[in-house]
């Protein structure tokens, strides 16, 4: 039974995805509905069902009292086959239909939808671009995709398990006066216009407020996600303090935040009872009065006085449930800022995969700023024949990695082309684009994963021979046989830890190179590929590296300029342009900048300061 209910909705079922999703509210929730539209309409009727039960419960204890006033010796004769059959309906029907209300809210809807978001969620922020990650806190982004799927499920849930049964209890509560004694309707008609003045007062407050204290729980999660990322710096620095003041901030302003937001429940509270008040006096005097005049008789009177306690008791739950309800759309409002955001780097209407014939490289007029005046490329053009090799020199901020992050498309060239084979990769799948260039960074991150997932992410289908051999051609194999994490998985089972932790810099490069010799791609960038190795290890891999190199056009970004001195031509830029180009000896005799950066080279490492 609970299986069939859970598997009525599939939510990783295939649907129509869209870079631009809805930004505003309902929309936005309808999109996400849409698989379950079929098991809202029935969650829904079912609801109505369960609210009618109850006032026709409420409605037929008000008869019993009545049939309670005749003899006693002939009550059981008269009336019983139908009090029987009413018993027969609350030990059987009555569970069955409750029951089919609970399994389609709490095992069809609950895990499914939120299930849902987060899925989707989650695939619509990993196609974002590069620079979309680089402008926010990942704390903050997972933050928001976690805490909004539970947001829009007890939205659901609410509109369901309270808000349609609340509808369908007034209704029904309001025909049940009216067929007792019309004028019973009066003193409940004035204390709902009274509530919904008090539902609206309260929701035009939770929901602003709902989204200032997530938006400040977000801030919160992103400061104190920061802070454990970089622990090693925070310690360096001894900036414990300096850290704690920085949280203090944010947590106090969730606290600020929270406390607007639970004074508005107070105050609602408050003027819950007093209205309660006003409507169990106003129903059952009324019921007492028309009693004493002839006019109602004592089922009426005993109806009445049970359904004015019974919404005295649903008042509050409903209030709640509606203030949760638009609380938790505020969570969604601010979770929508993250996970409904554009995607403006995309893949062309008619995008192609690309095809890799030769590995030339073109770059026509290339400018980008990155929005701004300066910094990144200007007007550059260049030309790389197939398999060669280049080196990229120049100060921090000449240029050199965004020329390799618009060659990867992790943004988009704002003016001028880039061509690999006469291909514009703006218009080939980014897919296909980056299957074919292998990179090794200087910030060689790895997933928190094991070794083998680490290596395998270069080629998913090697086989356990090409991931050793690779590692050894990398100088990694024998360092990683003896791993081993805290929960005794040793070797290549070993987990690495965030952002590959637990290894020391030079062991996270040498399996990120391991990596890319696993993924032989045609094109090869290098950015300060061997920057993390000793002089030791770096010399017995620089072998393994210019066999990488065979084959392919390879472009390496070193300041360490005795690692390039041998590449077929080396390219000085600055200010986003190349200012020299040609080999090692020939920028020498020019004695320009290349020749300034050679003699003012320290440890083998290109001083760029002294270079001004």
């Amino acid at each position: 039974m609970f299986r069939f209910f859970e598997n009525l909705v599939d939510p990783y079922c295939d649907y129509p995805e869209t870079d631009r999703p809805p930004t505003r509210l309902w929309p936005f929730m309808l999109d996400y509905a849409r698989p379950f539209r079929s098991v809202f309409w029935a969650t829904a009727a079912v609801s109505v069902i369960v609210a009618a039960v109850e006032i026709g419960l409420i409605s037929y204890m008000g008869r019993v009292v009545d049939l309670l006033n005749g003899s006693p010796a002939e009550f059981w004769q008269d009336h019983g086959l139908e009090l029987t059959l009413m018993a027969l309906f609350i030990l059987f029907l009555r569970p069955v239909i409750q029951l089919l209300d609970v399994l389609l809210l709490n095992n069809t809807i609950l895990p499914n939808f939120g299930t849902l978001i987060r899925w989707r969620s989650h695939k619509h922020v990993l196609r974002q671009s590069v620079g979309w990650f680089e402008n926010d806190f990942a704390g903050r982004i997972a933050n928001r995709i976690m805490q909004t799927p539970p947001a829009a499920g007890e939205v659901v849930f609410q509109v369901f398990d309270a808000i349609t049964f609340a509808l369908a209890y007034f209704i029904g509560a309001g025909l049940l006066l009216w067929s007792s004694d019309p004028r019973l309707l009066v003193p409940m008609l004035i204390w709902a216009a009274l509530y919904g003045a008090l539902i609206a007062w309260t929701v035009k407050r939770v929901g602003p407020a709902s989204k200032a204290a997530s938006d400040a729980r977000s801030t919160v999660t992103g400061r104190v996600v920061d802070s454990y990322s970089n622990v090693h710096s925070v310690k360096m620095f001894a900036h414990h303090d300096r850290e704690l003041a920085y949280a203090k901030g944010a947590i106090e302003n969730t606290r600020t935040t929270f406390q607007t937001e639970m004074r508005i429940y107070t105050i609602m509270d408050g003027v819950l009872v007093l209205l309660n008040g006003v409507l169990i006096v106003g129903v059952v005097g009324w019921g007492i009065a028309l009693w004493m005049q002839g006019t109602a008789s004592v089922g009426v009177v005993a109806s009445a006085t049970a359904l004015t306690l019974r919404l005295n008791a649903m008042t509050g739950w409903i209030m709640w449930a509606l203030t949760s309800f638009f609380r938790q759309l505020g969570v969604v409002a601010e979770g929508m800022e993250t996970i409904a955001q554009p995607i403006d780097l995309v893949d062309a209407p008619d995008a192609q995969p690309l095809i890799l014939t030769k590995g030339e490289i073109a770059f026509d007029g290339v400018s980008h700023h990155y929005g701004r005046k300066a910094g990144g490329l200007d007007n550059l053009s260049l030309t790389i024949k197939p398999g060669e090799k280049i080196g990229l020199v120049g100060r921090s901020g000449a240029g050199k990695t965004t020329l390799v992050k618009l060659l990867l498309r992790f943004y988009d060239a704002e003016r001028g082309r880039i061509l690999i084979d006469g291909q514009d990769i703006a218009k080939v799948t980014q897919d296909s684009l980056r299957y074919h260039i292998g990179m090794v960074q200087q910030d060689s991150s790895l997933l928190h994963r094991s070794i083998r997932d680490n290596l395998l992410y270069g080629r998913p289908d090697a086989t356990e021979a090409e991931i050793l051999a690779a590692a050894q051609k990398a100088h990694a194999h024998d360092f990683i046989l003896d791993l081993e994490d805290p929960q005794g998985r040793t070797g290549y089972d070993a987990h690495v830890g965030e952002r590959g932790v637990k290894l020391s810099g030079g062991q996270r490069q040498r399996v990120t190179l391991a990596r890319v010799i696993l993924k032989n791609a045609p094109i090869l960038l290098l950015d300060e590929a061997t920057s993390a190795l000793d002089s030791e290890v770096e010399a017995a891999i620089q072998d393994t590296l210019y066999g990488m190199m065979e084959g392919k056009t390879v472009i390496a970004i070193a300041h360490r300029l005795s690692t390039i001195a041998q590449m077929d031509r080396i390219l000085v830029m600055d200010q986003g342009k190349i200012v020299e180009e040609g080999s090692h000896d020939a920028l020498l005799s020019e004695n320009g900048l290349y020749a300034q950066f050679w003699a003012r080279q320290s440890g083998g490492f290109l001083n760029v300061e002294a270079a001004e």
